[in-house]
C-alpha cells in the first residue's frame, strides 16, 4: 500500500551529474561518490555504482525489518549480517535487475533463521518496492 505526502517522515534528495559515469551527490553532502560503470559493463570500474548503491540500501533497509520482526518475534539476532547481491542484465526492453538477499543469523537454527527472514522481506520498504518488479530471492 502506498503512504500519502502527508506521511512521509524523511525525504532523501540525491542528484546525479553525467549518469553512471559521473558524480551523485545528497543535499546534506552526506554522500558524494564518483560512479562508473563497472568493468563487467565496459567502464573503468574505478567508482561505486548504482547496484552497489542499491545493494548497500537494501541490504540496510533489509537489516532494520529483521530487527523489528526480531523483536516481534522475541527472536536474538545479535552478530547477524544481511548481504544484498544486486544484478544487472539485459532483458527484452533494455536492462533489469535481479537481488538476492542472504544474511548470517548465528544464534538461529535454519527453520528459525528463514521464517525471520520471509517475515523481513514482508515488511521491508525495499521489499515491497521491488516486489512483482524484479526477482529477489532468499538464500
Amino acid at each position: 500500500m502506498s503512504i500519502q505526502q502527508t506521511d512521509v517522515l524523511y525525504t532523501a534528495v540525491a542528484t546525479a551529474e553525467n549518469g553512471r559515469d559521473g558524480r551523485v551527490a545528497t543535499d546534506d553532502a552526506r554522500l558524494d561518490v564518483v560512479v562508473n560503470p563497472p568493468k563487467e559493463m565496459g567502464g573503468s570500474g574505478s567508482g561505486t555504482n548504482p547496484e552497489q548503491l542499491f545493494a548497500a540500501g537494501y541490504s540496510a533497509c533489509f537489516q532494520g525489518a529483521l530487527g523489528v520482526v526480531a523483536r516481534q518475534e522475541k527472536a536474538d539476532i545479535s552478530g547477524s549480517t544481511v548481504t544484498a547481491k544486486v544484478g544487472i542484465g539485459r532483458n527484452t526492453d533494455g536492462f533489469g535487475l535481479i537481488v538476492e538477499i542472504s544474511a548470517t543469523l548465528p544464534n538461529l537454527d535454519a527453520a528459525a533463521a528463514r521464517a525471520l527472514l520471509e517475515k523481513a522481506h514482508q515488511v521491508c520498504p525495499y521489499s515491497k518496492a521491488t516486489r512483482g518488479n524484479i526477482s529477489v530471492t532468499l538464500a
